[in-house]
This record gives structure tokens, C-alpha cells and sequence, in this order.
């Protein structure tokens, strides 16, 4: 029986069958080679680390210059020789120039900051270079990412100088994850040749969940043990208990949606927070009862909620399974909370 090669609707062979083999079998050998290589966040090219091979561009001046050495020799030209010759010594000391100029270059990762789910990491590169020479056209980016969500950077790296690059790909879900491995490169200078660099960054990205969109009110604060719950506080987030502003009050101790609502009616009367509210009450967001139909909806509205208490500069705790953070606030208070959830 001979076998058939599968068409598609429009009459064209398929061959996906025999590339998915083709492209498996690729990704394990360049999985295979990535972890043999060390991971560290400083890294030094010197020739066991850089490769070079020919572009497409180099191999289709190759089979022009074999084309040229065998009409020459085939027609006895001379001036066919002398081409011949001075094209492939030119692609020779472009091969020499392009290796040199991206080896003894030192790479210096800068950890990266946390991102929420969504947004795009930014990792910052720092390329220093101790010889006399500037460094042309050197290009850096993430090994395997769509070249389109995220291009290669380039830039030139000046004689005894530094030269920062910023490298960017979409984030991944929620959670600790490492980085991915990283690229140096060059064509410099005739294109003809590409050397490039495979490095393991030894850091890793820490991925909060994406906030909630338009998140419902903060809940209310929890009355303290021992208080008498006289003091409470509207399904708006804000606590009842104010008082008329004090020369001395800090910033954040004012309600300032009271206060544009003072301004917008003709009066210019402040009020602040009183703490003996803040001590009878206090904002726990909590996992179990912030509603959502699953974990990840209720890690979103949590998020937001975080955000939100930040910013109106409350004191608020966290309870998520496996961990209770007490109330505080700060930048500081603000991270833990945000990393619980992202690790959650």
C-alpha cells in the first residue's frame, strides 16, 4: 500500500506532523544546554563562552565566492582571482573584528523589581568594557520570546566605559519565578557573521496578582477585644470617627474625600482621623470573606484592596491560608502583604 501525504483544504501538502518532531526534539537540546551552564548575575565573555557562526547573509557571499574561485579558474580570469581574494579577506577580518566585539565584555544584572500579572518585566543590564576600543552594535534579549512583544535592545559600549541596556518580556502568572535565559549579541561589522553569548541569570522575578479592576469598597474594620464598638465604620472604607483638623495632624491622618467635598460646597474646613477610632477598629482584609468565585479572583480583589488602603494611608492587616500579617502601613507593610499573596 503506498502511503499518502495529508492535504489541507486548499490542496497543499501538510507537514506539521514532521516538523512538531523536528522542533520537540530542538527544544530539548537547547533546554539540555541552557542548564549545564552555570547562573550567576555577572558574566564575563572570553572565548569559551561566545560562539560564532555564519549569517544568512554569510552564507550566501560563501557560495558566491566558490562560484567566483571556480569561474576564475575555469576561464583563467585574473581580475576573477583578485575579487575572489579580496572579497573572502574581507570576510575574514570581519569574522576576526566581529568575535573581538563582544568578547571581554562584563555583564552585570540589576535584580528586577516586582511586577504585577500583566505588566512587562524590565531588566536592567549594565555592559562595561576595559580596552581602548568602543563596542558597535551590541544587541541583548530574551532567548526564545516573540521578537515582536519583545525586541532586542541594542546598544554601543564606549572605550573603558559602561553602557546600560533595558530588556523586557511579558510577565508570567502570579508567583516566584527565575529569568529567563538571556542573549548578547553581535553583527558588527559587516553582518556576515553572528556572535552571541547564552547567559543563566541567577536572579529571579517576583509576580504579584493582577488587581481587580473596579474592586468593590473596603470592608469594615473589625472592632478590637475589649472595645465597646461605639465608633464604626462606613461600607465606604472610611472610619466614622473624625475629628476637626489640628495644626500638627500629619498628611495622611486627613480625609480628603471629606475635604473635597468641603471645598466643593464653598467651605475650606478640614477633618482628620481620630485615633481612638483607629484603636477600636481595625481593617482586616481577609481571604475568606472578600466573596470572588475562585482563588485567583479573590487574590485579584485582595490586590486591589491592598492598593487601595495604601493610598488612603490606613492601617490594614492580611489573612491568606497558611498566614495572618498584622495591621500596619507603609511601602514596607505594603510588599509583605503583596508578596503573601503573589506566593499564596
Amino acid at each position: 500500500m503506498v502511503a499518502t501525504a495529508a492535504r489541507s483544504p486548499a490542496g497543499a501538502l501538510s507537514l506539521q506532523p514532521w516538523r512538531h518532531p523536528w522542533r520537540t526534539l530542538r527544544a530539548r537540546l537547547q533546554t539540555w544546554w541552557h542548564n549545564r551552564l552555570p547562573k550567576s548575575d555577572t558574566l564575563t565573555l572570553t572565548q569559551r563562552n561566545v560562539y560564532i557562526l555564519p549569517t544568512r547573509p554569510g552564507w550566501m557571499l560563501g557560495i558566491t565566492l566558490l562560484l567566483l574561485l571556480v569561474a576564475s579558474i575555469n576561464y583563467q580570469l585574473n581580475l576573477g582571482y583578485l575579487l575572489t581574494f579580496l572579497l573572502a579577506g574581507s570576510a575574514v577580518v570581519g569574522m576576526h573584528v566581529c568575535h573581538g566585539n563582544l568578547r571581554g565584555i562584563t555583564l552585570l544584572l540589576t535584580p528586577p523589581e516586582p511586577v504585577h500579572a500583566g505588566q512587562a518585566v524590565a531588566l536592567t543590564v549594565r555592559l562595561s568594557s576595559e580596552r581602548k576600543r568602543t563596542r558597535y552594535g551590541v544587541g541583548m534579549g530574551v532567548i526564545g520570546a516573540d521578537p515582536t512583544r519583545a525586541p532586542l535592545a541594542w546598544t554601543d559600549v564606549p572605550a573603558q566605559g559602561s553602557a546600560h541596556l533595558q530588556v523586557g518580556f511579558p510577565s508570567p502568572e502570579r508567583g516566584l519565578h527565575p529569568l529567563p535565559p538571556l542573549t548578547a549579541q553581535t553583527l558588527f561589522p559587516l553582518g556576515t557573521f553572528r556572535v552571541w553569548t547564552v547567559w543563566r541569570p541567577a536572579s529571579g522575578v517576583l509576580v504579584y496578582p493582577e488587581p481587580e479592576s473596579h474592586p468593590p469598597p473596603l470592608p469594615p474594620g473589625e472592632p478590637q477585644a475589649g472595645s465597646s464598638g461605639a465608633s464604626r465604620v462606613q461600607s465606604t472604607g472610611e472610619f466614622d470617627g473624625v475629628r476637626a483638623y489640628r495644626r500638627g495632624d500629619p498628611l495622611k491622618a486627613v480625609v480628603w474625600r471629606k475635604a473635597a467635598q468641603a471645598f466643593s460646597s464653598g467651605r475650606d474646613d478640614l477633618v482628620s482621623r481620630d485615633a481612638l477610632s483607629h484603636q477600636r477598629h481595625q481593617l482586616w482584609l481577609d481571604h475568606a470573606q472578600c466573596g470572588g468565585t475562585g482563588l485567583e479572583a479573590r487574590l485579584s480583589r485582595l490586590t486591589a484592596w491592598v492598593l487601595m488602603a495604601d493610598r488612603q494611608g490606613l492601617d490594614y492587616g492580611l489573612r491568606v491560608p497558611g498566614r495572618e500579617i498584622a495591621p500596619d502601613q507603609g511601602p514596607a507593610h505594603r510588599a509583605r502583604c503583596l508578596e503573601a499573596l503573589a506566593i499564596c
